[in-house]
C-alpha cells in the first residue's frame, strides 16, 4: 500500500528528451523535485496571463482594433500597387515592343550625320586638315582597342554588361547628388547608362528634318533635353534596344556616333585627328584622353587644351586601375606618359590656308557637301611652319607691344601653287578674316615692276635713262597733278634700273606715260592683277587696289620668265572611297604676257633692289634674291614681296582700320619679315641662281607730252617711242 501512494513522475515531463539520452543525474533531479515547488510555478503562469487574452492570440480591445485596421489599410494599398504595377508592366512591355518594331539593324545606325566632311592632304599625301563632322569608319567593339573599350566602360557605365538598359542605383544617386548640390532632381548628372546615351544619340529614333528644325545643332539640341517625360521616353527606347542588340552591338554603336569634339564623330575619327592612328591601336594613355573626352568634347578636346585633356586622362587612367582594367605598372606607365597630339592636330585645321582652298573650291565639294571629300592640296607643312615662326619672331622681338598693326604672308612657287600662307598675326585660327585673300590694300610702289616690264617689253634696256625732275600733268576735271618722290628730291638722269632700285616716283610716272597707262594696265592684269585698276596716272604708282595673293602671283609671273600665273592651292578633290578624282588643278601658269628677256631683265633689275636698294634689310646670305617695296600714301600700306630661284614670298602689313603706321616702310619690318620668312624657307635647300638676264645698250627715253590725258596703248607718246627707239636701232 505504501507503494501505491508513492507519487509517479508525469509522463509529459519525459517527452522533452529524445530516448536514452537522460542522465542519472537528470532522473534523480527530477525525482527530488518538490511538490510545493511545481504547484508554485502554475500559479506564476496564471498571474502572468493577460486579462481578456484569448488563447489563439487574436487580441482584444482598442489595440487589437488598430492592429486590425492597419493590417487592413496595408492589404487594401498594397493590392492596389501590385494591380497598378501590373498594368504599369504590361504597358511598359507594349511600349517596348512598339519601338522594337521600329528599330532598324545595327549597321543603319553606326553614322549619324546629315552631312559630309573634307579631309585636306598636303603636297606630300599627310592630312593636315579637316572641315565638317569627320566619319572616319566603322569600328566595332571588337575591332576597336580592347583599352578603349574597357575606358569607355569604367569612365561611363561599370555596369554595362549587368542592367537591362537603365540603372534604377545610377539613377538614385544621380538624384542624390544633384539635390545635393542645389539643383534639381534631373539638372546635371543623369546618372544614364551607355544605353541610354546611345539612345540619345539616335534621338530615340527621330531622324533630322531640315523642315522642322532651324539647323542640326537646334536638333542636337532638342535630343539632348532632360524633360521627366523625355527620360520616360529614353527609358523605354533603352529597353528596346537591349532586346533588339547585343551588349557589342549597342556599345558599337555608341563607339561610333559619339561626339569627341574638334568635329570628330565616333572613336575612329577621333582618334585619326588627334593622334594619326586608328582606334585599333591607341594604348592606355592615349584610350584614357578619349574617353575623358565624353563628358565635354569641346572644353577637353585637346586641341583647345592640350595639358587639361592630359590632366582629365589621368583620372580616367585612374578609373581603370581602380576597375581592374590596367594593372598598376600599365596605370603608372600612362601616367608618366600622356598622350600627345599628332603633327597635323597640333596645326588646328590648316588655319588661313585651309579656309582659302575650301572657300576656292565648288561648294557643294566643300563648305556644303553631303560627301566625304578628298582634297590633295599644294601646302608644304614645313613652309607654313616657317611662316608662322617668322611672323610670331618679328612681332615678338621688333614690333612694340600693344600694337595692333596686322601682317600677312603668302608663298608659293613659279607656277601659282600655294606653300604656305598666314592670313594675320594669329597664326593659328580658323574662321578668321583672311588679309592674304580677302583684304583690298593699296599696292603702292609694289606695282612699279609692272611699268619697267611693259617699257622692257617694248625693248627698252634697263640702263636706260629718264629724267627725274619736276613733273606735272593736267589732269581732266581734277586739274594739275604733280607726283613726288618720297625724299622730295630729284636725281636728274637716272636709268630706269635707278629708279627701280630707289623706288623713285617722278621716272615711275614718265615711264608709264610715255609707254601709255593703258598697256601698263593690261600688262598688270595680264600677270593676274584682276583687281579694278586705277584710270589715271597714279597708277604707276600703285593706287590701285588688290589682295596680296593676286601680287604674288602676278610676281610669280616674273620669276617663271613672263607668264601668267593663277594662284592654287587645290590639287585634286575626290569622294572617300574613290580611286578617280572629280576635279583636278584650278590654277598654275597660263599665257605668256611678256617675252622671256624681258622677264629676265626685270628680275636683274628687282635683284638691285635687294642688293643695293631699298629692300637690302630682305638680303639673304649666300642667295640670290630680288623683290620690291611699296609703301602707300600716309604709310598706310606697307609691302616687301620678292623671290628667290625656288619660291615667291609676299609680305603685306597695316592696320585693318587703316590707320597709318608710325615709322614702317616696305623696305622696314616688312623687308624683315620677307627675310625671317625666307631664311627659314631655304633652310637645307641648295642655293640657285635667279634666272636674270644683265642689260645691253642704253637709251635715252623721251619726256611724255603733259597734256596727253590718259592716251596709251599704241597711239600718242608710244608711236613717237617707237619711231624714236625702234627706228634708230633697226
Amino acid at each position: 500500500m505504501s507503494d501505491s501512494k508513492r507519487r509517479k513522475p508525469p509522463l509529459v515531463a519525459d517527452k522533452r528528451y529524445a530516448s536514452g539520452t537522460r542522465t542519472k543525474a537528470t532522473k534523480s533531479k527530477s525525482k527530488a523535485a518538490p511538490k510545493k515547488k511545481a504547484a508554485t510555478r502554475r500559479t506564476a503562469n496564471r498571474k502572468t496571463r493577460k486579462p481578456g487574452r484569448k488563447k489563439g492570440g487574436g487580441g482584444g480591445g482598442i489595440i487589437g482594433a488598430l492592429r486590425r485596421f492597419i493590417a487592413w489599410v496595408f492589404g487594401l494599398i498594397w493590392g492596389f500597387i501590385w494591380r497598378i504595377g501590373v498594368i504599369v508592366a504590361l504597358l511598359i512591355a507594349l511600349a517596348v515592343g512598339l519601338v522594337y518594331t521600329t528599330l532598324p539593324d545595327v549597321t543603319a545606325l553606326l553614322d549619324g550625320r546629315a552631312r559630309g566632311s573634307v579631309t585636306m592632304l598636303d603636297k606630300d599625301g599627310n592630312v593636315f586638315a579637316w572641315r565638317g563632322d569627320q566619319f572616319g569608319g566603322v569600328v566595332t567593339a571588337e575591332t576597336v582597342s580592347p583599352h578603349l573599350k574597357n575606358a569607355v566602360i569604367a569612365t561611363e557605365d561599370k555596369r554595362f554588361y549587368r542592367h537591362f538598359g537603365i540603372s534604377p542605383r545610377g539613377v538614385a544617386s544621380a538624384v542624390r547628388i544633384n539635390l545635393s548640390e542645389g539643383r534639381g532632381p534631373l539638372s546635371g548628372h543623369g546618372g544614364s547608362t551607355i544605353t541610354q546615351q546611345t539612345a540619345k544619340l539616335l534621338c530615340l529614333g527621330v531622324p533630322y528634318d531640315e523642315s522642322q528644325w532651324k539647323s542640326e545643332k537646334a536638333y542636337e539640341d532638342d535630343c539632348r533635353q532632360g524633360s521627366l517625360w523625355r527620360k520616360i521616353k529614353e527609358a523605354v527606347y533603352s529597353m528596346a534596344m537591349e532586346v533588339k542588340y547585343t551588349k557589342d552591338e549597342i556599345l558599337t554603336i555608341y563607339l561610333n556616333r559619339a561626339f569627341l569634339g574638334a568635329g570628330a564623330r565616333g572613336f575612329e575619327a577621333a582618334s585619326q585627328r588627334y593622334f594619326g592612328k586608328s582606334a585599333a591601336e591607341v594604348d592606355p594613355a592615349e584610350a584614357a584622353m578619349l574617353a575623358g573626352l565624353l563628358v565635354a568634347p569641346t572644353r577637353y578636346a585637346p586641341t583647345n587644351n592640350l595639358k587639361r585633356s592630359q590632366d582629365r586622362g589621368r583620372v580616367i587612367v585612374g578609373l581603370m586601375e581602380d576597375q581592374g582594367y590596367l594593372t598598376t605598372a600599365q596605370a603608372d606607365g600612362a601616367r608618366a606618359n600622356p598622350a600627345e597630339l599628332s603633327a597635323a592636330a597640333a596645326a588646328r585645321a590648316g588655319g588661313y590656308f585651309a579656309d582659302w582652298v575650301m572657300s576656292s573650291g565648288p561648294e557643294y565639294f566643300t563648305r556644303n557637301t553631303t560627301e566625304d571629300v578628298i582634297i590633295r592640296t599644294t601646302l608644304d607643312q614645313r613652309i607654313q611652319t616657317s611662316v608662322e615662326e617668322a611672323m610670331n619672331f618679328v612681332f615678338q622681338e621688333k614690333v612694340r607691344k600693344g600694337s595692333k598693326a596686322q601682317a600677312a604672308i603668302v608663298v608659293m612657287s613659279a607656277d601659282g601653287a600655294v606653300r604656305g600662307m598666314v592670313g594675320g598675326r594669329k597664326t593659328r585660327v580658323t574662321g578668321a578674316f583672311n588679309r592674304a585673300t580677302q583684304a583690298m590694300r593699296q599696292t603702292g610702289s609694289a606695282f612699279k615692276p609692272f611699268v619697267y616690264a611693259t617699257a622692257l617689253e617694248l625693248g627698252h634696256s634697263p640702263l636706260d635713262t629718264v629724267v627725274d625732275a619736276p613733273y606735272c600733268l593736267n589732269i581732266p576735271g581734277s586739274g594739275e597733278w604733280c607726283p613726288k618722290n618720297y625724299t622730295n628730291k630729284h636725281y636728274g638722269q637716272v636709268s630706269l634700273t635707278q629708279a627701280l632700285k630707289d623706288s623713285l616716283n617722278v621716272p615711275a610716272v614718265k615711264v608709264s606715260e610715255a609707254v601709255g597707262r593703258d598697256l601698263v594696265r593690261k600688262v598688270a592684269a595680264d600677270f593676274g592683277i584682276d583687281s579694278d585698276l586705277a584710270a589715271g596716272p597714279a597708277l604707276a604708282l600703285g593706287a590701285s587696289e588688290s589682295t596680296l595673293l593676286e601680287m604674288t602671283g602676278a610676281y610669280a609671273g616674273i620669276l617663271n620668265g613672263g607668264s601668267s600665273v593663277t594662284p592654287y592651292g587645290l590639287v585634286e578633290l575626290q569622294l572617300l572611297g574613290d580611286d578617280t578624282p572629280l576635279m583636278g588643278t584650278g590654277g598654275g601658269i597660263g599665257e605668256r604676257v611678256v617675252q622671256t628677256a624681258a622677264a629676265e631683265q626685270l628680275i636683274w633689275m628687282m635683284e638691285k633692289v635687294v642688293s643695293e636698294g631699298s629692300g637690302r634689310r630682305a638680303a639673304l646670305p649666300g642667295w640670290q634674291a630680288a623683290g620690291k617695296t611699296g609703301t602707300t600714301q600716309a604709310a598706310r600700306d606697307a609691302w616687301f614681296i620678292g623671290f628667290t630661284a625656288d619660291y615667291v614670298t609676299g609680305v603685306w602689313m597695316g592696320y585693318d582700320d587703316n590707320t597709318p603706321l608710325s615709322g614702317v616702310t616696305g623696305g622696314g619690318l616688312p623687308a624683315e619679315i620677307w627675310h625671317e620668312t625666307m631664311v627659314r624657307v631655304q633652310d637645307g635647300l641648295t642655293a640657285k641662281p635667279l634666272p636674270m638676264r644683265a642689260p645691253t645698250r642704253p637709251t635715252r627715253i623721251p619726256e611724255p607730252k603733259r597734256n596727253q590725258g590718259g592716251k596709251g596703248g599704241l597711239g600718242g607718246a608710244v608711236d613717237q617711242l617707237l619711231k624714236d627707239i625702234f627706228g634708230g636701232r633697226n
